[in-house]
């Protein structure tokens, strides 16, 4: 038995202001606004949603070992794209790319990065306004996650791996291989997945152990959720069943 993706999930200083602006950057809509996580719901046919959590600590001054990568149209898309996201709070920012890069990469207005893709790219053309959830990651990890969820490697050459749902639907993950960014800290992103609702938390958790993953304790108290490790030291929950 595999887990599902549930949520891809964001640490945020302001839950409600972080979510209003990745509405409009993925073109999804909010949901109930109220409380310490706001979240936003598809509208382009992706089977997760995307949690925005209340922390107290601000980002810090490195870069995240995730990061969202978003398609465009058409170069006047990209631009538009652009243009209307430094508007709600976005900013350039510089990561190491080079000149000659077409695709945009941005800081939202807690200082994640993510990327405005041209609409050249061959690699994500099938998927939807969301891309893919891109990691910083070995090789091995892509395998790690392809096991643990039940997705397919669509993509596995020169040390890169991609994965995506089974029918093809939603964005892929990937991983660009090595060397990984620094972690100083927890993640400010990671993905919540969950057995079915005929699964056993117990039982996937040790499955999750035998593939290469670990417990770990980021202060998460006495809660019904797992927290744990993917092969790279990058933490993820897994929820009860649903």
């Amino acid at each position: 038995m595999t887990v599902q993706l549930v949520a891809l999930c964001f640490d945020a200083n302001d839950p409600l202001g972080l979510a209003r602006f990745w509405a409009e950057a993925l073109r999804w809509d909010v949901g109930d606004e109220t409380g310490d996580v706001v979240s936003l719901v598809p509208t382009d046919g992706t089977r997760f949603q995307i949690d925005f959590g209340l922390v107290a600590e601000p980002k810090g001054a490195w870069a995240n070992r995730l990061h969202l990568d978003l398609t465009t149209t058409s170069l006047g898309d990209q631009t538009d794209t652009v243009e209307r996201l430094i508007e709600l709070g976005g900013r350039h920012i510089d990561i190491g790319q080079g000149a000659d890069e077409r695709h945009v990469v941005l800081a939202d207005p807690e200082g994640n990065e993510f990327c405005i893709i041209e609409p050249t790219n061959n690699f994500l053309s099938s998927c939807g306004r969301l891309g893919s959830i891109t990691c910083d990651g070995t090789r091995e990890v892509g395998y790690f996650w392809s096991a643990a969820l039940g997705w397919p490697l669509v993509w596995d050459r020169d040390d890169e791996t991609a994965i995506r749902s089974p029918d093809l639907t939603g964005p892929m993950i990937t991983w660009g291989g090595g060397p990984l960014n620094p972690k100083p800290a927890k993640n400010r992103l990671h993905l919540d997945i969950a057995p079915p609702a005929e699964g056993d938390q117990r039982a996937e958790v040790d499955r999750l152990i035998s593939l290469g993953a670990r417990r770990v304790d980021v202060g998460q108290g006495d809660v019904d959720w797992v927290v744990m490790a993917d092969p790279d030291d990058n933490e993820f929950c897994v929820l009860t069943p649903r």
